[in-house]
């Protein structure tokens, strides 16, 4: 079985960090999204992943995850000139997958567990695929699915604006080699693009057995900046523990899960968890509260900072308070003169801000 990765998406919603860096790339809780994905599949005995990647995104995504032989996997990457949809992402990688059955796994999606248990439960069936959802309170910006009482897909309906049920298409698909079928008998939609949705109703049209597999945990769409600071509070909430390896002064008070990196140090400072910082950060007569992420090589004085995203090798100085910011590589963010106001920011690579 083999694993596919949808990340040639251009990450519209979160620019102008997107203009530097590939959305699959953004860290969270000083993790790019993508690799907590890698892991997840991984976990599920999957080791054989293929990659989507745009033409602008290709080497940044080579450069940062290479051949995959860290994690013990072999990673092929596969360009998609044009977005043109999830489903002509699975014909641009025919050649990739063959006839094996395959998972695929949205390269912006969070998603808590079962994902080893879903492959386990697909490969000891005889289903032509399966869909995970999760019921929302608003439908209408995903695939929405109708299910008989056999939890068997009837119906799938893109992005509707009348929903006939609150059972949101997630993140994650199953598929038999009986999907390349149903992608080649589908046309474009409205928006001019190959829907997964429309492949997915074309198998029952053919009769095909797809079954769907209610998601218990959390699901986040890291589309835009919000998601990206409440998909840092989820992880540093389920997976932040108290681990020092740098450097904490007398004067400086740590409370609740703190993780603080190699080299690091802290000084005249109070940090209150869940945090984690990376390696090289200095932080000095600063406040980090918390669900707060500050990447490596960061500089930090006189601040407070909280609810927030900070990459690595950014420069933050003399700002009485950042709150719910997601902040760009090699950012700098001070104050020139002495005046009290709350910033929220979204900085994208390379960027100055003076107050």
């Amino acid at each position: 079985m083999k694993a596919l990765i949808p990340c040639g998406g251009k990450g519209t919603r979160l620019r102008p960090l997107t203009f530097t860096t590939a959305k699959p790339l953004i860290p969270v809780a000083n993790k790019p999204i993508v690799h907590f994905i890698i892991e997840q599949i991984l976990e599920a005995g999957i080791n054989d992943i293929g990659i989507i990647v745009a033409p602008e995104t290709d080497q940044c995504f080579r450069a940062t995850l290479g051949d995959g032989s860290r994690w013990g996997a072999k990673i092929t990457y596969i360009l998609q000139e044009k977005q043109t949809g999830l489903a002509d992402t699975v014909n641009k990688a025919r050649d990739f997958l063959g006839d094996s059955s395959f998972l695929m796994f949205l390269g912006d999606n969070l998603i808590q567990g079962r994902v080893k248990e879903i492959v386990a439960d697909f490969q000891n069936s005889d289903t032509d695929a399966i869909i995970q959802f999760k019921k929302v309170k608003d439908p209408r910006q995903f695939g929405v699915a109708v299910l008989d009482q056999n939890q068997r897909v009837i119906k799938l309906v893109e992005k509707p604006q009348d929903p006939p049920t609150d059972l949101a298409v997630a993140g994650i698909y199953l598929f038999r080699p009986v999907i390349h079928q149903a992608v080649q008998e589908i046309k474009p939609s409205w928006r001019g693009e190959l829907e997964i949705t429309d492949a997915i109703q074309r198998l029952v049209d053919m009769n095909c057995r797809v079954e769907a597999r209610e998601l218990k945990g959390w699901w986040l769409d890291t589309g835009k900046k919000e998601d990206i600071l409440e998909a840092n509070r989820v992880i540093l909430d389920d997976y932040a523990q108290f681990d020092i390896l740098g450097e904490v002064d007398k004067e400086s008070s740590i409370t609740g899960r703190v993780e603080l990196g190699t080299g690091s140090k802290v000084k005249n400072s109070i940090i209150r968890g869940p945090v984690r910082i990376g390696d090289n950060v200095t932080i000095i007569n600063s406040f980090i509260g918390p669900y707060t992420t500050i990447g490596s090589g960061c500089m930090v004085e006189n601040v407070s900072l909280q609810y927030s995203v900070v990459l690595d090798n950014c420069d933050l100085n003399n700002v009485d308070t950042i709150e719910d910011s997601l902040i760009g590589y090699n950012s700098k963010v001070y104050r020139q003169e002495t005046r009290r106001k709350t910033l929220r920011l979204m900085v994208g690579d390379d960027s100055e801000i003076t107050i």
